[in-house]
């Protein structure tokens, strides 16, 4: 068998790629949430956010100020919101003040620990490395 012939495609085999996962929430029964799959543009963008945020918070954490510390801190978090806005598509089963969450609204007024949980999961499927974050 050549090797051109292994890669032959099964014409009955679902050639649908699905651009995001869904999850069902462990920290709230009832609530799942889409987060994107990495594809090309999406890694570029978010390691361009994240290099963006990063430099600030590596210029500050060098600082003996208390002020610049804290700031670096924040900025720590910036990143975190950085990987919500890039990866959370969509959740469902969830109600902030009494409307159904959209991504936003989750990012800015949702429970601490869902955000945690999701925050884990996009940044196992973005895949990018310590480095990556960096440059």
């Amino acid at each position: 068998m050549t090797n051109s012939m292994l890669h032959l495609v099964n014409p009955k085999m679902d050639q649908n790629y699905e651009s995001v996962i869904w999850c069902d929430a462990d920290s709230r029964c009832g609530v799942r949430y889409a987060i994107a799959r990495v594809s090309f543009g999406r890694r570029i963008e978010l390691a361009r956010r994240i290099r963006e945020v990063a430099r600030k918070a590596e210029f500050l954490e060098a600082g003996m100020d208390v002020r610049e510390k804290l700031e670096a801190a924040v900025i720590g978090v910036e990143v975190d919101r950085v990987y919500l806005e890039t990866g959370l598509v969509a959740i469902e089963g969830l109600t902030i003040d009494g409307e159904d969450a959209t991504p936003n609204t989750f990012i800015d007024r949702g429970p601490m620990e869902l955000a945690k949980e999701i925050l884990i999961r996009i940044k196992a499927e973005s895949g990018l490395s310590g480095e990556e974050r960096k440059n």
